[in-house]
C-alpha cells in the first residue's frame, strides 16, 4: 500500500479520525492536504507529518459551502497538478429525539455531513476527469443505513443519506476512471465516541457492554481500512460501504 507522490485530500483533517488517516498516507509517501475550518487544528496536524519526515500542507474550506469546495480543489490543483485521492471525512453529531431537536441542529447536520460530501465530489470529480482518474473515499456511519439509535436521528439520516449518494456516484463515474466508495465506522478511540462528561474509563466500560469486540477501534485500524480501501488492492471494490464497527451491526 505504497501513495508515493500521490495528491491526497483529507477533509476533517485536524483531528481525530482524519488526523490518523492523513499521516497514514504521509507516512506511505503522499502529498497530504488537509482542509477544515480550524487553521489552528491543521497547522498541528501539519507539524506532526512532517516531524515525520512527511509532506502535508493546510487549508482552510467551509464544506457546506460550494465555493468554499470550488476553491480548496481549485488551489489544489493549481499547486499540484492533479488531485489523486480525496477522502471526504469532515463531520458533526447533534443528539436529540424528533419532536425536541431544534430545526437549526437538524439543518446544520444535513449540511455538513450530507450536503459538504455532496459538495465534495461535485468539486473533486471534475479535477479528477481532467487528471484521468482517482478514488475518493466518503465517511459515512455505522448509525444510518445499518444501525439506528434513538436521539441519533439527524445524524442518521445524514450518514444513510451518504451512503445512497455514494453508491450512486461510484455507479455513474467507476466507467470514466474513478473509484469511489463509503466506509462506515462504529465508536472508535476520538473524542466524538465519548458522551457528554464521560471519561475514557466510562465510556471503556459502557463500550464493552455493547460491542461484541468489547472495545472501541483504534486510530491505525480505521486508518489501516482506509488505506487499503484507497490503494490498487481494492481496485475491484465500487460502491460498497466497508463497516468497521467491532460486530456492532452484525
Amino acid at each position: 500500500m505504497k501513495f508515493q507522490d500521490k495528491v491526497v485530500l483529507v477533509t476533517g483533517g485536524g483531528s481525530g479520525i482524519g488526523r490518523a488517516v492523513a499521516q497514514g498516507f504521509a507516512r506511505r509517501g503522499a502529498q497530504v492536504v488537509v482542509a477544515a475550518r480550524g487553521q489552528e487544528a491543521l497547522d498541528q496536524t501539519v507539524k506532526l507529518i512532517e516531524a515525520e519526515g512527511g509532506r502535508a500542507a493546510a487549508l482552510t474550506v467551509d464544506v457546506s459551502d460550494s465555493a468554499s469546495v470550488a476553491g480548496l480543489v481549485g488551489r489544489i490543483v493549481e499547486r499540484y497538478g492533479r488531485l489523486d485521492i480525496a477522502i471526504n471525512n469532515a463531520g458533526v453529531l447533534a443528539m436529540g429525539q424528533v419532536a425536541d431537536q431544534p430545526e437549526d441542529d437538524f439543518a446544520q447536520v444535513i449540511d455538513i455531513n450530507l450536503n459538504g460530501i455532496f459538495l465534495s465530489m461535485k468539486h473533486q470529480i471534475p479535477a479528477m476527469l481532467a487528471a484521468g482518474g482517482g478514488v475518493i473515499v466518503n465517511f459515512s456511519s455505522q448509525i444510518g443505513t445499518h444501525k439506528r439509535i434513538p436521539g441519533f436521528g439527524a445524524y442518521a439520516a445524514s450518514k444513510a443519506g451518504v451512503t445512497a449518494l455514494t453508491r450512486t456516484a461510484a455507479l455513474e463515474y467507476i466507467g470514466r476512471g474513478i473509484r469511489i466508495n463509503a466506509i462506515s465506522p462504529g465508536p472508535h478511540d476520538t473524542s466524538m465516541s465519548m458522551r457528554p462528561g464521560e471519561t475514557e474509563a466510562d465510556r471503556a466500560a459502557r463500550v464493552k457492554g455493547q460491542l461484541p469486540i468489547g472495545r472501541v477501534g483504534s486510530l491505525d485500524e480505521i486508518t489501516g481500512t482506509v488505506l487499503w480501501l484507497a490503494s490498487e488492492d481494492a481496485g475491484f471494490v465500487v460502491g460498497s460501504d466497508i463497516v468497521v464497527d467491532g460486530g456492532s451491526t452484525a
